[in-house]
């Protein structure tokens, strides 16, 4: 799942030796974060922002390692197939899934938070999504093996995978393709993940952009140990 995911590193908490994340990053972030998920757990977030939407797993190159023969028929059909409302009904309702899920993720990115140690202070207090990138170096791994179970709840409720079946039922395609339950869930979660990092990333510099605010506090509390 981690090299599934591509996200680097175990979660680090804070040891005798290391200092604690600034009071004021850690706010920023959890404000990021929080702002972010709220965002993305809106009915039709996912779906509607062509930047973070859920698109079905790329099953030709990731299966075969090559666009061409079976792999690059079974992505075109597929194509062909969104683009004639095929699948447009699933593709929905794995965004719905991944909406879902982050309208339940804010404990699990909250926690994670609390548990980031301090390590390149330039970086985190520099760069507009300093803070961002560093939970995501540090703590992605375990963030998505911790969002996979919202994200496979979410697709049983919003009935995607009730979908899947339906499709899979009249044609025998998508298993061929092997766009499987733990496939989808897989991807989506993955897919979800980026589009959360990337949505606090942005809110994160939003913040910044604010120095008489956000940034001075984050600052004061970094700077200031």
């Amino acid at each position: 799942m981690a090299a599934a995911l591509g996200l680097a590193g175990p979660l680090r908490a804070a040891g005798p030796g290391a200092k604690a994340l600034g009071p004021g990053l850690r706010d920023l972030l959890g404000r990021a974060s929080d702002s972010s998920l709220d965002a993305l757990g809106q009915p039709g977030a996912f779906y509607n922002d062509p930047a973070v939407r859920i698109a079905l797993p790329l099953v030709g190159k990731a299966a075969g390692g090559a666009s061409g023969g079976l792999g690059g028929t079974l992505l075109g059909l597929l194509d062909k197939g969104q683009q004639l409302g095929l699948t447009d009904n699933l593709v929905r309702k794995l965004n719905d899934a991944a909406g879902a899920a982050a309208r339940e993720a804010k404990p699990i990115f909250r926690s994670a938070i609390g548990r980031l140690s301090l390590a390149d202070v330039p970086g985190i207090a520099t760069r507009r999504d300093g803070a961002t990138q560093y939970l995501r170096s540090t703590a992605g791994t375990d963030l998505g093996l911790r969002l996979r179970p919202l994200v496979d709840k979410g697709l049983a409720s919003v009935g995607a995978l009730q979908e899947l079946d339906r499709l899979s039922a009249r044609s025998s395609l998508l298993q061929t393709a092997g766009l499987t339950r733990d496939r989808i869930g897989g991807s989506v979660t993955e897919q979800a993940l980026n589009g959360i990092f990337r949505y606090i990333g942005n809110e994160e510099g939003r913040l910044r952009d604010n120095p008489a605010g956000a940034l001075g506090g984050v600052l004061k509390g970094l700077l200031g140990q």
